[in-house]
């Protein structure tokens, strides 16, 4: 065990963060996201929600300011009634952190294939549709 790093991050899961360089993307996905047919890195944190796990990631992860969107989220397909009101949480979560972050939508299909050049997919246990969020890393200023 180490100091200060949260206990949902894990030691793979750390070593992730801390190998993505600025402007690497992090998807964080739900339970029904096909990661592993899209991406050779997926590491699991089945059983955890997204907003726990955001929560715990943004504690040691910067955003990128240099970029648009800090954040993308994907928007839900025309036609779909779903309301993924998880979106609020993780805009609160992220603006608790970060004031000054945006936050983007992409299309499920462009969601998909800007997953694909992400540094890696995190595969949760969140089982709201609609709950994939990608982070784009940022820089230290020190």
């Amino acid at each position: 065990m180490l100091k200060k790093i949260p206990k949902l991050l894990s030691p793979e899961l750390v070593r992730i963060m801390m190998e993505m360089g600025h402007g690497d993307e992090l998807v964080l996905a739900d339970a029904n996201f096909p990661g592993h047919a899209l991406h050779p890195r997926v590491t699991r944190c089945d059983g955890i929600g997204i907003p726990q796990l955001l929560a715990a990631i943004l504690e040691l992860f910067p955003l990128d300011h240099y970029a648009g969107h800090q954040a993308v989220l994907m928007d839900v397909v025309q036609g779909d009634p779903a309301v993924p009101v998880i979106w609020d949480t993780y805009k609160e979560i992220i603006r608790d952190v970060d004031p000054q972050a945006v936050i983007g939508y992409e299309e499920r299909f462009n969601f998909y294939e800007r997953s694909k050049s992400a540094y890696a997919i995190v595969v949760t246990g969140e089982e709201v549709l609609y709950g994939n969020l990608i982070l784009k890393k940022g820089v230290i200023e020190g």
